[in-house]
């Protein structure tokens, strides 16, 4: 397996709030989010990790590299315009080329127990028809939450506001087949400006499209969130 951490955005309202220092090290209770990150990827089995950080956050490649032994790791300093196009960036070094093999991706700000990212990879990995699955979650506390709808088989049927009624949202980390990555042209000349709309084109396209449910996760975007992450983590991660 090999994983891929998002970790590109700025974190401006973070920022604002003078932590002193880029998102990805920010800390909840005790680690680092970059290190939470490859917590969850390790447990679900990676062995290599690229991770993509905007260019105001080189000094995170330097942190892990001292810290990480047991993973390679492979960083992209690289300022993107979206978490779509960070997912561009780096998806060459996810697979090989001419593979169909799943690798694992993950936004940084996504606090989960390490053991559910695990779960959430095994069961995606049996979905041997699957183009994508999506970790799904009945807990929702982003501003922007991504709904998503499924058949009672787990094939998604709907994103966004297709699916207002649905109780569940996207929950920041996802196994993905390189067969998606011929759609990057489309998404550019679209001009998709987030990747909930190249999901969205994926469905839209007829992608097979999976979602799985995952326990309690908590996206750390604002201050305020950094208090909810730090008692869900303490509490032992009770979702």
């Amino acid at each position: 397996m090999t994983g891929g951490i998002i970790a590109a955005g700025h974190g401006e309202r973070l920022v604002a709030a003078g932590l002193g220092v880029p998102k990805p090290l920010v800390t909840v209770a005790g680690r680092t989010l970059i290190e939470r990150a490859l917590d969850g990827l390790r447990a679900a089995g990676a062995i290599r990790v690229a991770c993509i950080v905007n260019a105001d956050s080189a000094a995170v490649a330097a942190y892990c590299q001292e810290r990480v032994r047991d993973l390679a790791l492979t960083f992209v300093v690289q300022t993107t315009p979206s978490s779509m196009e960070s997912l561009f960036v780096i998806a060459p070094l996810l697979h090989e080329p001419g593979s169909n093999e799943p690798f694992l991706v993950t936004t940084v700000d996504t606090i989960v127990a390490p053991s559910a990212v695990r779960d959430f990879a095994r069961s995606a990995l049996r979905r041997h028809d699957a183009d994508g699955v999506l970790a799904l979650t009945a807990f929702v506390d982003d501003e922007k939450p991504l709904r998503a709808a499924c058949a009672a088989d787990g094939r998604l049927v709907a994103l966004g506001p297709d699916a207002d009624a649905s109780p569940t949202v996207t929950a920041g980390f996802y196994v993905l087949r390189p067969t998606i990555l011929a759609e990057v042209a489309a998404a550019r000349a679209a001009r998709f400006t987030a990747l909930r709309q190249f999901l969205g084109h994926l469905l839209a396209r007829g992608y097979r499209l999976y979602g799985e449910r995952v326990p309690k996760c908590v996206d750390v975007d604002r201050p305020d969130d950094l208090a909810a992450a730090e008692a869900f983590v303490r509490g032992g991660y009770v979702g």
